[in-house]
C-alpha cells in the first residue's frame, strides 16, 4: 500500500507537460501547478493574442500572469524524490501532445493502447478491456491508435464506412450502397483490402525480388570498381615500368651511338689528317723536282743537260684524294635517317596506345536504343572510304585502284620488307581505322574471298595471322562451290577465335556490306544486292572491342579480287 500511495503521490506531483516531477513548480490563478520552464514555454508558442490558457483546463488569464515559484511544492517534490527511485511511470502511461489519448478517460488522459474502427473510438489499455471480455465487442476492428477515426464515417449519413464501391472507387457506408451508389459494384471494405492486400503482397514480393537483384548488380559492379582499380593500377605500373626502361634504353643506346660516331669521327679525322701530312710532304717533293727541272731546262750547256736527264728520277705513286673514305659521310646520314624513322614509328605506337585508350573511355550508348538500319540508304550515312595499307599486303597481292582493290598474283610482287606485312596468307589490313559507326563494302570475284575486321596487333605469320583464327579477328568467309552442275551455292561462314558459325545461299552475291557500331561492340554483315536498296543480313555479333579495328581481305586463288568500294 505504501508503494501504491507513493506512484499516486508521484502521478500528482509530475508536471502534465513534460510529465516528470515538477521543477521549480509554478501555481496558476486555476489551481493547476507546472514545471516553471515548461508553462513559459506553453505560453511563449501560443499565438499573440494577449489570452493565455492553462493547457488542462483552458482557463483564461488577461493578461499574462506573472509566475511565482511554488516553495511549498518545492519542498513536497523534494521529500518525495527521497522516497524512492526518480523514474516517473507517467512517462510511459499519459498521451503527450503527439500520443493519441483515451477517448473514456475522463481526467489525465491515458496513451491510447487500439482504436476500433467500429466504434471510432481510441482506448487505453484500461478502457480496452470489454473488448476482450465482452463477446458482440470482440468482433470489432481493433487497430493501432488512430487520430484520423473521424476519416471512416461516411460525410453524408454519418455512418461507417464498411463497403467499397469498384465502380467509383471510393469507400461508402450502407445507406449509400442504397442511394447514390445503388447498382454499382460494392463489395466490403475487408474483402476489397483482402484482394488489394493480395495485390500489394505480389507487388511487395516483386520489389523485393528487385531490391535483391539490384544488390547483386551494385555488389557486381563493386567487382567491376574493385577489378577496374586493380587493372588499372596494374596498367599504370607496367607502363611506368616499361616507359622507364624504354627511356633508360634509349638514354643508353643514346649515349652508345655517340661514343659510337665519336669513335668514327676521330677515326677518319686522324686517317685525313695523316693523308692530309703525306700529301703535303709529296707536295714539297714535287716542288723541290719541279725547280730541279726548272734550273735544268733552263741551262744552256747542251751536254750538261744532257748528261743529267737520263739521271733524273722517275716520279714517286701519285697519292689520290679518292683514297678518302668518302663514303663515311653516307653512313653519317644513314644514321640520321634511320634515328629520325625509329623517332617517327615511336611517336606513331605512342599516337595509337593514346588513341585505343580514347576508345575505352569512350561513353558506352548501348543503354539508349539505335534506331534498326534496315535499308542500305540507311547504312550509307555512316559509308566511310577504304584503302589498303601496302605495307601490309601479302607479296603475292598486287594494290590498285589507288590501293582500293587487291588481286591475287602468280609471283611474288615487288613489295619492299616492312614488319607489319602478312607472310603466309593472301591478305591486307586498311590504313584507316574503324571507330564509332561506320560501313563499308567489298566486292569480290572468284572462287572465293574472306572479309574482314581485325585488330592492329594481329599476328603477320605462322597459323595466328589468318583472319578469324585468332581472338583479334572477325571474318567472314565467301566461298562459291562451283562443284554444282546446275546452280553455283555460296556459302558464308562467320569465324572468330577458330569457331565458326555458318548459313547458305543459293543465289550467291559478290558484295558484302560490313556495319559496326564500334561503342557498342556489334558487328554485321550483309549481302548487298545490286541496284536494290534490299540487305540480307548473313551474320550478326555482340561483343565488346578493346582497341580500334581495321578492315581486311583475303583471297583464296589465283586471279581472284577484292574491291573496297567507293561509297556516296
Amino acid at each position: 500500500m505504501a508503494q501504491k500511495r507513493v506512484k499516486l503521490d508521484r502521478e500528482s506531483f509530475s508536471c502534465s507537460i513534460c510529465l516528470d516531477l515538477l521543477r521549480d513548480p509554478a501555481t496558476l490563478a486555476c489551481g493547476h501547478s507546472y514545471c516553471m520552464d515548461c508553462i513559459k514555454t506553453h505560453w511563449d508558442g501560443e499565438e499573440p493574442e494577449q489570452i493565455y490558457s492553462c493547457p488542462q483546463c483552458r482557463y483564461l488569464f488577461t493578461p499574462r500572469p506573472v509566475l511565482v515559484k511554488s516553495t511549498m511544492l518545492a519542498d513536497l517534490v523534494e521529500e518525495l524524490k527521497k522516497t524512492g527511485p526518480q523514474a516517473a511511470p507517467a512517462d510511459h502511461c499519459y498521451a503527450g501532445p503527439e500520443d493519441v489519448a483515451c477517448d473514456y478517460c475522463s481526467s489525465r488522459k491515458r496513451k491510447a493502447f487500439k482504436s476500433c474502427l467500429v466504434c471510432l473510438t481510441s482506448y487505453c489499455e484500461k478502457h480496452l478491456q470489454p473488448h476482450h471480455s465482452v463477446v458482440p465487442l470482440q468482433k470489432h476492428k481493433l487497430v493501432e491508435p488512430s487520430k484520423d477515426l473521424q476519416e471512416n464515417l461516411c460525410c453524408l449519413h454519418d455512418e461507417v464506412m464498411n463497403l467499397f464501391c469498384r465502380t467509383d472507387q471510393q469507400c461508402i457506408c450502407y445507406l449509400c450502397s442504397v442511394d447514390e451508389h445503388k447498382g454499382h459494384d460494392t463489395v466490403s471494405a475487408e474483402a476489397e483490402r483482402t484482394e488489394r492486400q493480395k495485390e500489394l503482397d505480389v507487388s511487395r514480393l516483386n520489389i523485393q525480388q528487385r531490391i535483391t537483384d539490384r544488390e547483386k548488380d551494385v555488389k557486381l559492379l563493386q567487382q567491376q570498381v574493385e577489378a577496374f582499380n586493380g587493372a588499372a593500377d596494374e596498367a599504370v605500373e607496367h607502363s611506368e615500368k616499361t616507359f622507364t626502361e624504354l627511356i633508360r634504353g634509349i638514354q643508353i643506346r643514346s649515349s652508345d651511338l655517340k661514343d659510337q660516331l665519336v669513335s668514327i669521327q676521330e677515326f677518319e679525322v686522324s686517317r685525313v689528317k695523316d693523308l692530309q701530312e703525306k700529301l703535303e710532304q709529296e707536295i714539297t717533293l714535287l716542288k723541290r723536282k719541279e725547280a730541279e727541272l726548272r734550273a735544268l731546262s733552263n741551262t744552256e750547256d747542251q751536254n750538261y743537260f744532257l748528261t743529267d736527264f737520263p739521271s733524273l728520277p722517275p716520279l714517286s705513286d701519285y697519292t689520290h684524294s679518292s683514297s678518302l673514305n668518302a663514303h663515311a659521310l653516307n653512313d653519317f646520314e644513314d644514321v640520321t635517317e634511320a634515328v629520325s624513322e625509329a623517332r617517327d614509328e615511336l611517336q606513331d605506337a605512342l599516337r595509337q596506345i593514346s588513341t585505343d585508350l580514347s576508345l575505352l573511355t569512350t561513353e558506352v550508348d548501348v543503354l539508349e536504343p539505335q534506331p534498326e538500319l534496315k535499308i542500305r540508304s540507311d547504312f550509307l550515312r555512316y559509308a566511310c572510304q577504304i584503302t589498303l595499307n601496302p605495307n601490309t599486303a601479302n607479296a603475292d597481292l598486287l594494290l590498285s585502284e589507288g590501293n582500293r582493290k587487291a588481286t591475287r598474283m602468280r609471283r611474288e610482287q615487288p613489295h619492299s620488307s616492312h614488319t607489319e606485312r602478312f607472310t603466309c596468307y593472301y591478305q591486307a589490313l586498311s590504313k584507316e581505322r574503324l571507330t564509332g559507326r561506320c560501313y563499308f563494302e567489298v566486292e569480290w570475284t572468284g572462287r572465293g574471298a574472306y572479309v574482314a575486321v581485325a585488330y592492329k596487333s594481329i599476328s603477320r605469320a605462322g597459323s595466328e595471322s589468318r583472319f578469324g583464327q585468332n581472338d583479334k579477328s572477325w571474318m567472314l568467309d565467301c566461298d562459291l562451290d562451283n562443284r554444282s552442275y546446275t546452280t553455283h551455292i555460296l556459302t558464308h561462314t562467320l569465324w572468330h577465335n577458330k569457331v565458326q558459325r555458318q548459313t547458305h545461299s543459293y543465289q550467291p552475291y559478290y558484295r558484302i556490306g560490313v556495319y559496326l557500331d564500334h561503342s557498342a561492340g556489334l558487328l554485321s554483315f550483309y549481302s548487298v544486292f545490286c541496284d536494290s536498296e534490299f540487305m540480307r543480313l548473313i551474320h550478326r555479333v555482340q561483343t565488346r572491342f578493346t582497341h580500334s579495328l581495321y578492315a581486311g581481305v583475303c583471297l583464296y586463288d589465283q586471279g581472284d579480287t577484292a574491291e573496297c568500294m567507293l561509297l556516296k
